[in-house]
């Protein structure tokens, strides 16, 4: 598979870059593409890549069967859109768009088209969820009662982050609060309508800065509490409460493919921390994607990002 990028920002140039070199070893698979044409050049010398003119440019390639696109949140819609017209296998930096009716468009574009349309959330594909997904079947900590997850971290140092740029579709929510919700049907199922949530603004940034939100599962009898921000104490995990004890990932979304996950048991008069195998989560998801376009089967995903999207958008209309 022949791939092209879309934005040489830094989780391409830091993780999936690197990623796909690992996979595909010295094969010169992967087409680079940038604003900034000197910095394409740059990069495609440093990891071995041949670059595009231009974001146009290399959608124009015939020969690249899929496009990572790591832009800022408010460009997503755009450059999807383009690419599934040009018939390109899409994987896109979460979130897939701004809002539910974006995303739905998007769905619909692809499935007329039959094309893989990927929101990615790499965390999915570490095997530490696996582990503990098989503790919940095999009822370690008996009926499980509820779901609880924080992301979040101190402000970055620069004032123009992205993130901070209501305009790009900055906000803790849309970034942070993601995963959150993604852990929470991820791990749980889904099913889950929002009942509350609170959204904090930036006084001079105009995007909100930290919030949280209720979740409800009535089919299951379970909830959610989920809370994000960009001005917290760093926090990176998900629990998971049972009638007879409780699972907690310290690590949730951000385990590096060199790092040493753990995972927390505790039951009455019992804690244990069980350390798991190091897993190349960015590689794990890179495969799956290349997998997917293979075999052609792409509607689990594109429910996904519907689920997601819908998710996004009920914590924003319920915010108190």
């Amino acid at each position: 598979m022949n791939w092209g990028i879309i934005s040489c920002a830094n989780i391409a140039i830091n993780n999936i870059i690197p990623a796909l070199k690992r996979i595909y070893k010295d094969k010169r698979s992967i087409t680079l593409s940038s604003r900034d044409i000197n910095k394409a050049k740059e990069l495609a010398i440093k990891f071995n890549c041949d670059y595009a003119a231009s974001y146009e440019a290399l959608l124009e390639d015939d020969s690249i069967d899929a496009v990572y696109i790591p832009l800022p949140n408010a460009l997503h819609f755009e450059w999807v859109k383009k690419s599934l017209l040009k018939g390109k296998h899409v994987l896109v930096e979460k979130p897939t768009t701004m809002n539910f009716e974006q995303s739905k468009l998007l769905v619909e574009l692809a499935k007329s088209r039959n094309l893989a349309l990927v929101e990615n959330f790499q965390f999915q594909f570490h095997s530490q969820h696996e582990y503990v997904k098989e503790l919940i079947k095999s009822e370690e900590i008996g009926e499980i009662r509820s779901f609880r997850s924080s992301f979040g971290f101190p402000p970055f140092s620069e004032s123009d982050n992205i993130r901070y740029k209501r305009n790009l579709g900055g906000g803790a929510l849309l970034d942070a609060g993601a995963y959150v919700l993604k852990a929470t049907t991820f791990i749980m199922g889904n099913g889950f309508q929002v009942e509350s949530s609170f959204l904090k603004y930036h006084d001079e940034y105009k995007v909100d800065w930290f919030g949280g939100a209720f979740l409800v599962n009535k089919e299951k009898d379970i909830f959610s509490e989920v809370a994000f921000g960009f001005d917290n104490f760093y926090q990176c995990n998900y629990e998971i409460w049972g009638s007879k004890g409780k699972i907690t990932s310290t690590r949730a979304f951000t385990a590096k493919h060199d790092y040493i996950p753990s995972i927390i048991l505790e039951k009455q008069g019992f804690l244990k921390e069980i350390k798991l195998q190091k897993d190349d989560h960015f590689v794990n998801m890179l495969n799956y994607f290349i997998n997917l376009c293979r075999v052609g089967n792409f509607d689990i995903e594109w429910n996904k990002i519907l689920e997601q999207a819908r998710l996004i958008d009920q914590v924003n209309q319920y915010n108190t």
